[in-house]
């Protein structure tokens, strides 16, 4: 079975600051699964380093106060179309991002504050169906029969 995965939590350096998040148990979790690597900033066009990015209202805004809502909904429309080419059910997604974030995502303020809601492609996973891990529930994905 085949599940997307941030790029970033296999250990690939796609986030903004230009590095990585490599997970605990994604050694285990490739045993189990075949691992689809996604960046959807990175998708939509955005640079490795690149400057922090939150939602705000209806729009993704950076640090920098450019409007990137574009590069993030085109990143999230090529997750899906990779998540369908690949038949995935499953995603293991960054938390807190923008992008991925499922549950709760940084408010906007830039100051770490976290608020409810759920990042662009995390989102747009869900509305078509893909059931969203984030990556301290790599231990669900592991249980999984």
């Amino acid at each position: 079975m085949n599940i997307l995965v941030s790029a970033c939590l296999l250990g690939l350096n796609t986030r903004f600051d230009g590095g990585s998040k490599i997970i605990h148990g994604i050694e285990e979790l490739k045993k189990k699964y075949n691992l689809i690597p996604v960046c959807p900033e990175v998708l939509g066009g955005l640079p490795t380093p690149r400057e922090p990015a939150e939602i705000i209202g209806d729009r993704v805004i950076n640090k920098a106060g450019k409007d990137v809502s574009q590069n993030f909904i085109k990143g999230a429309e090529e997750t899906l179309f990779l998540a369908k080419l690949f038949n995935c059910k499953y995603a293991l997604l960054k938390e807190r991002s923008p992008s991925c974030g499922f549950g709760q995502v940084y408010d906007g303020s830039f100051t770490g504050k976290l608020t409810h809601g759920n990042g662009i492609t995390a989102e747009l996973l869900r509305q078509n169906g893909i059931i969203i891990f984030g990556e301290s529930e790599i231990d669900k994905l592991l249980k999984r029969p």
